[in-house]
């Protein structure tokens, strides 16, 4: 199944994407960054992928940017657009244009800390379980409909960085899975509700 993946920095979903592309039936036809400097578009590079810089400073508005971003999108026609890292608050004319085929990874048990700086906020909040959710896109930030969540303890030792790194270690495992399951037919958006083999999630 034809995707193209959106990015902002690392990329280390992208390259764990990359790595089970042909596990899990995805090809990948584009990358494409809000950052020139980002990371992932040597991921991408090096992998053979075409990668494209579009610069959110460079428009005028968030609408302007989405416009030129869906237009982008449209001439690879894909099939499932993935949000990898993606730093930028999509307008809901964006989202209500791909709904049902766009997903994103969040480093928290959403609802749970929706936004920024996820980890600092868990551990002020004096939270015993952290984690990842992978979720379609809504117009609604980080408030989709959930599609697959990876728990991890918080433990006494924990700062943001060494909990940041367990959570990541789920999401490189928990996003090619859930990509697989879309890829095979088998995840639905339904009602604002997602399903797997169609049975409500």
């Amino acid at each position: 199944m034809k995707g193209v993946i959106l990015i902002s920095g690392n990329g280390s979903n992208l390259q764990s994407l990359i790595d089970s592309s042909v596990e899990i039936k995805l090809d990948i036809a584009c990358v494409i960054s809000n950052v020139s400097s980002a990371f992932g578009l040597q991921r991408a590079k090096q992998a053979g992928i075409i990668g494209h810089v579009l610069d959110n400073n460079q428009f005028s508005s968030r609408d302007e940017f989405d416009l030129k971003l869906s237009e982008l999108i449209d001439t690879y026609s894909p099939e499932i657009i993935i949000l990898a890292g993606f730093m930028r608050i999509l307008t809901p004319d964006f989202t209500k244009k791909y709904l049902g085929k766009i997903i994103n990874i969040h480093p928290s048990l959403l609802p749970k800390f929706q936004g920024l700086h996820t980890h600092v906020r868990a551990l002020n909040a004096k939270e015993k379980k952290h984690g990842v959710s992978v979720h379609f896109v809504t117009e609604e930030l980080d408030g989709g409909p959930i599609i697959a969540q990876s728990v991890v303890d918080i433990l006494e030792s924990d700062d943001a960085d060494s909990l940041a790194r367990r959570v990541l270690s789920e999401e490189h495992k928990i996003y090619p899975k859930v990509v697989s399951w879309y890829t095979h037919g088998r995840l639905k958006l339904h009602n604002n509700q997602a399903s797997l083999d169609n049975t409500p999630i």
